[in-house]
């Protein structure tokens, strides 16, 4: 077995989209668009790995503020490949305008890792 892809509601697809392709190299497949359910859709690929859903529907609603954490996905992981490509590829989201909530270092389990928010908030750890 293995996990085949991982979804995720979002407000601006085409913003988020434009994100995964552009600094992470996502390959994105053709937008899906359902009028019946007024719901949109991109798969991205990778290299390797899990594809991304990305999903909207304009009645879906953000998740609640109030708490860094909560019960559910609380962030994924993207391997770029080295410690240099860690260190360079949080250096341009930096420089792009987006936060690093997370600088790169060695966590207490062994990984070389950063962590970034995407433009909608979601944690995503740059790894190894």
């Amino acid at each position: 077995m293995r996990i085949e892809h991982l979804a995720i509601w979002v407000k601006d697809l085409e913003s988020m989209r434009k994100f995964y392709v552009t600094h992470f190299g996502a390959k994105s497949g053709n937008k899906y668009h359902n009028p019946t359910k007024n719901f949109t859709s991109y798969f991205l690929s990778f290299e390797d790995g899990p594809r991304l859903e990305l999903m909207h529907r304009p009645d879906v609603a953000k998740k609640s503020k109030g708490s860094d954490e909560y019960i559910g996905i609380v962030h994924f992981a993207i391997a770029v490949g080295s410690k240099e490509k860690v260190n360079g590829l949080t250096e341009n989201l930096r420089n792009t305008g987006f936060e690093i909530i997370g600088e790169p270092r060695t966590t207490g389990d062994g990984y070389y890792e950063s962590v970034v928010l995407d433009p909608e908030q979601n944690k995503i750890e740059i790894t190894i």
